[in-house]
């Protein structure tokens, strides 16, 4: 993959971290655990701002690992979110724990925009998945960052009457 390509994917993808942890920055302390809406019928109860950021910090990293062998994300995280009944992790992370995994999981995604040779290089993070390279992959997992950061940003509009703002690129 070029250079261009490189830098163009990283100025979006990097915005779409910064406006989650934007969103991690502007939650309050009375909302971090606050029941915010009905998950999928695997997760008891409702989720919870912490819960989302987490979620989403968790696939970034999975996402942006070569394999899924091997595959641990940063103490104090567990891999609870491949437990395939929705298992959720063992206690509430802390909003300085989420945000040192976002620096972790930043510079993981950036390396591994950067160590693409060729954008139609075989995804190996999932077998028999229906994302077949590490370009969709990466585009991929933009998306899913952007949704749960657009959802926790709309949350605290709704709580706060204040919502961090549009991030239009990525810092340098």
């Amino acid at each position: 993959m070029n250079s261009l390509w490189k830098q163009i994917i990283w100025h979006q993808f990097g915005a779409a971290i910064e406006t989650l942890e934007n969103a991690l920055n502007a939650c309050p302390d009375d909302l971090w655990q606050a029941p915010l809406w009905r998950g999928p019928e695997a997760w008891p109860g409702l989720v919870e701002f912490w819960y989302v950021a987490y979620h989403t910090l968790f696939w970034l990293d999975y996402y942006c690992s070569e394999t899924a062998q091997g595959f641990t994300p940063p103490p104090p995280f567990t891999l609870s979110e491949l437990d395939p009944d929705g298992a959720l992790p063992e206690r509430v992370y802390t909003k300085a724990e989420l945000l040192a995994y976002l620096e972790y999981a930043r510079g993981r995604c950036r390396a591994r925009i950067e160590s693409l040779a060729d954008e139609s290089e075989p995804q190996r993070v999932r077998e028999n998945w229906r994302v077949k390279t590490a370009a969709e992959l990466l585009l991929y997992t933009m998306r899913h960052v952007q949704e749960h950061a657009a959802q926790l940003s709309m949350l605290l509009g709704q709580h706060m009457d204040n919502a961090p703002g549009w991030v239009g690129q990525a810092r340098s």
